[in-house]
């Protein structure tokens, strides 16, 4: 659990933010010449503490949202939220959130390219794959795909970080998209520059020519039936150190729960995602790997 110092300064920059966001949001907003009046009253639990919940949550240890807010929100943390409200009038209010969620995550929350940065994605399940023709909550939505672990149905979150293990972007697409297909859109990649990389399932000699380009050098080890080619001994350390990514994709999932079949709506599915994100920003320890000149030994290199 988050102590209150730490909790108090995750609302005051997410309550700093909403403020900023309101502001840019009215100013830009078009009124309706409509006469009718319209109901604007303020809700008792304001949206910089639903979002501060939904990230608090997954930092929790609590495995269902609902046990999280009515056994230990409402019952232990009322100095923090004195104005609670029912949980059916809390999941209302989470799907009101998702755009500023998204928003403070990009803009807020996301570290900085170093350099060296790594890529891959890892499946989101929505429902068992034997329950794909019954299931009913993701129908038309989610699609079957398959890992290297086998069939699933549901979504990739494909993700980009750097050496420290901070999240440098993210991507979510439908289970039967091709891994190297969000790397040909700009917008997935237009933060990260110097050395990409990433697994067999990124090889692509189009692929790799069109981000040099764009000043990103894209590396993959190679297929058995493939020439070979020559290295930097520093890009096969790090080819061997892309388990970082491996590591980070195990937190989330295991930690900050950005996976589990017990969605009932593709909004609120989309709320775990977003508030599981932001929670792993927050984490004081990530995986990280050391300076490539602290693995290689210069001197032995000179000699």
């Amino acid at each position: 659990m988050l102590s209150t110092d730490k909790i108090t300064e995750i609302y005051y920059e997410v309550d700093e933010f909403f403020k900023a966001y309101s502001n840019v949001l009215q100013s830009h907003s078009i009124e309706s010449d409509s006469t009718k009046k319209k109901r604007n009253r303020k809700s008792t639990l304001n949206a910089s503490e639903v979002m501060t919940i939904l990230i608090l949550f997954h930092d929790s240890g609590f495995r269902c949202l609902k046990h999280y807010y009515i056994d230990y929100v409402k019952v232990h943390m009322q100095k923090e939220f004195p104005k609670t409200v029912s949980y059916n009038r809390f999941v209302e209010l989470q799907k009101t959130v998702i755009v500023p969620l998204g928003i403070f995550l990009k803009s807020n929350r996301l570290g900085k390219c170093t350099g060296v940065s790594f890529i891959d994605s890892t499946p989101l399940r929505v429902s068992h794959i034997k329950r794909e023709k019954q299931h009913k909550t993701f129908k038309n939505i989610a699609t079957k795909g398959q890992c290297s672990i086998g069939w699933f149905m549901g979504f990739k979150l494909h993700l980009i970080i750097n050496d420290k293990g901070e999240i440098l972007d993210f991507l979510l697409t439908p289970a039967n998209v091709d891994d190297r297909k969000p790397l040909k859109e700009l917008n997935f990649h237009k933060r990260i520059f110097g050395k990409l990389f990433g697994d067999k399932g990124y090889i692509s000699k189009d692929l790799f020519e069109q981000m040099f380009v764009d000043g990103v050098h894209l590396v993959t080890k190679i297929k058995k039936n493939m020439k070979n080619s020559m290295m930097l001994l520093a890009d096969k350390i790090h080819l061997k150190k892309r388990a970082l990514i491996e590591t980070v994709n195990d937190e989330l999932k295991n930690m900050c729960q950005v996976e589990h079949t017990r969605h009932r709506s593709f909004n609120n599915f989309i709320a775990n995602m977003l508030a599981a994100l932001i929670t792993y920003s927050y984490f004081p320890k990530k995986p990280s790997i050391n300076n490539i000149n602290d693995i290689i030994d210069q001197n032995r290199l000179i000699a």
